[in-house]
């Protein structure tokens, strides 16, 4: 009841945005201004992206090539879903087409060759590094 009651009086939103006195919040009441001493704990942070990656999970088992890459190498498609999102990952068409072909080197320059590698920098080396390797990344 207890519960019941607060979302009644507090609202329930799924998103940010500024309560009646114009503070940053979030689900129900939770205030999340930094300024004012609010956000998340490392906790609430580990369990967002546990949700966040097995969505992304879920959206890179539908691709059909996806199940026999390597484990690094499925951590880049799960890795650019999270960043990009679905929609602009299937963007990617010649990347994708390269992955499915199995040629790794021609996926790391399309990954390379792209608006996203430019804004993420040594992000999307080391991704292209992974897709042409196999392997992991030290560090």
């Amino acid at each position: 009841k207890l519960i019941e009651m607060i979302k009644h009086h507090e609202g329930v939103v799924a998103h940010a945005y500024k309560d009646s006195r114009g503070y940053l919040t979030i689900g129900v009441g939770r205030l999340i201004d930094e300024e004012l001493g609010g956000g998340l704990s490392d906790d609430e942070i580990d369990y967002l992206l546990a949700n966040d990656l097995k969505r992304c999970q879920a959206e890179a088992e539908t691709y059909p090539w996806f199940a026999g890459l390597s484990e690094p190498r499925q951590a880049v498609v799960v890795s650019m879903l999270f960043n990009l999102g679905k929609p602009r990952w299937d963007g990617f068409k010649k990347a994708q087409a390269a992955i499915e072909a199995g040629d790794y080197g021609e996926a790391a320059s399309q990954m390379l060759d792209s608006r996203w590698a430019a804004q993420v920098g040594k992000r999307a080396e080391d991704m292209a590094a992974m897709m042409i390797s196999g392997e992991w990344m030290d560090g």
